[in-house]
């Protein structure tokens, strides 16, 4: 199955032959290895560069390995990883002259001291270097301090909705419904039923992604960041804290676990690339508040699993969803706060009204809110009464379910339907 990935696809193109080491990070099974040795070597290959110029290794392939004298049997008994002077010797038969070569290298983890090996290519004029890993250490958000500061990440999600609708062939409608359930990750495109997508689901959350949280981080067993994540997996898009995750462990869970232990786990869960915090920023103040904050998953998929897809409330899901997107569309995505004066009952009251969120690119910004239906015109003046008060002129939009014809208000907020909204790269300009 072919599936379309033009937007991480341009950004490895704008980052060639930069001087840096790109490293494609993201969560297990979201494409980074179709990414780098499929879509990025036919773009080299169709943009000229000579076949003998792309040099691609899988350090989990059993023929690769064999190609410099190692073998994966030996590897797994020995429980070592591969000699570097092997690979260094292989790479060096290969660069016979002056032109550039690409070195496309997966599951670069498996390399003993893979970081020297690397940072040592960089001091070549003509070697241009892409990696991928999918261990515990290299899943993790600090990766990039093992090339010194060599290192140029692309992060990338699991499919957007943009990506999933052509790979899934069917009626929009449909495709949307079936993302909203099982999410972006590429490989449920391959299953025929639900009961195949499901297991696939439920299987990876618990086998290889908890796992890989509890390898990196020492953890004794997986038991309290996996209650923690059905915690979250039941409140994404709302204000928690840790304090208050400790509070619903002890009335819930019937379990003790202290607030500074749950904040611990959360963040290993963020660095593993399963869940995102998404901080608020006071518009007014121009300041972050870092508690409460909201978590969303980065695929929805694996979210709707830990609940074994009982709690599947389209409003949150649609929240997360254009979560993802905004991020997908590179922008840093925050969950504004905009405080007000008001007079209630004769008495001068501050109260904080909320934007779903504040995504700003460069000198660009955008203000969203996520809303499932605008039934009335007192829903729609509660859903835009945090847009009166942020006193800028940057575009204000709502995102409704339902297809729509885009308007404006009198105010000039714009209203999208969710689906032009995901499936149009130009919709916040509308």
């Amino acid at each position: 199955m072919d599936i379309k990935r033009d937007v991480y696809l341009n950004r490895l193109i704008a980052r060639k032959n930069n001087g840096l080491i790109k490293v494609i990070t993201g969560i297990r099974r979201c494409g980074k290895s179709y990414l780098m040795n499929n879509l990025f070597y036919r773009y080299l290959l169709e943009a000229g560069t000579p076949e003998d110029h792309i040099i691609r290794f899988a350090f989990d392939s059993a023929k690769d390995l064999l190609s410099i004298g190692e073998d994966l049997t030996a590897l797994i008994r020995e429980r070592r990883k591969v000699d570097p002077a092997k690979f260094i010797k292989y790479i060096s038969d290969k660069i016979n002259d002056d032109g550039n070569y690409y070195l496309l290298l997966d599951e670069i983890q498996e390399l003993d001291g893979f970081e020297s090996v690397l940072n040592g290519y960089l001091r070549n004029d003509n070697t241009d270097i892409y990696v991928t890993g999918s261990n515990s250490k290299f899943l993790s958000t600090d990766i990039l301090t093992e090339f010194a500061g060599r290192g140029d990440e692309i992060h990338i999600l699991p499919l957007s909705f943009s990506e999933f609708l052509p790979a899934y062939g069917g009626d929009t409608d449909a495709a949307l419904e079936e993302y909203m359930v099982y999410g972006g990750l590429p490989a449920t495109l391959s299953f025929k039923t639900d009961e195949q997508k499901i297991a696939y689901l439920e299987t990876q959350l618990k086998t290889v992604y908890l796992q890989d949280v509890v390898k990196r981080n020492n953890l004794f067993s997986d038991r309290d960041i996996g209650e923690l994540l059905d915690v979250l997996s039941s409140c994404i898009s709302t204000l928690t804290n840790p304090a208050k995750l400790a509070d619903t462990f002890k009335s819930v869970k019937r379990s003790t676990i202290a607030a500074s232990t749950i904040s611990k786990y959360i963040e290993y869960l963020q660095e593993a690339f399963i869940i995102k915090k998404a901080l608020r920023y006071d518009v007014k103040g121009r300041k972050y508040i870092n508690t409460p904050y909201k978590v969303y998953f980065e695929d929805i998929g694996l979210r709707n699993a830990r609940l074994n897809f009982r709690q599947t409330e389209p409003t949150h899901i649609m929240e997360n969803i254009i979560f993802n997107e905004l991020r997908y569309r590179g922008y840093n995505v925050d969950v504004g706060v905009v405080e007000s004066r008001e007079y209630d009952g004769g008495k001068d009251v501050k109260r904080q009204l909320e934007i779903d969120f504040v995504a700003n690119l460069g000198n660009k910004r955008y203000y969203v809110q996520s809303a499932y239906d605008i039934p009335t015109e007192e829903k729609r003046l509660q859903e835009t009464r945090s847009f009166d008060k942020t006193g800028d002129s940057f575009k204000k939009i709502i995102i409704i379910e339902r297809n729509i014809k885009p308007r404006r208000d009198d105010k000039g907020y714009l209203t999208i339907g969710l689906r032009q909204f995901l499936l149009d790269p130009d919709s916040l300009d509308l």
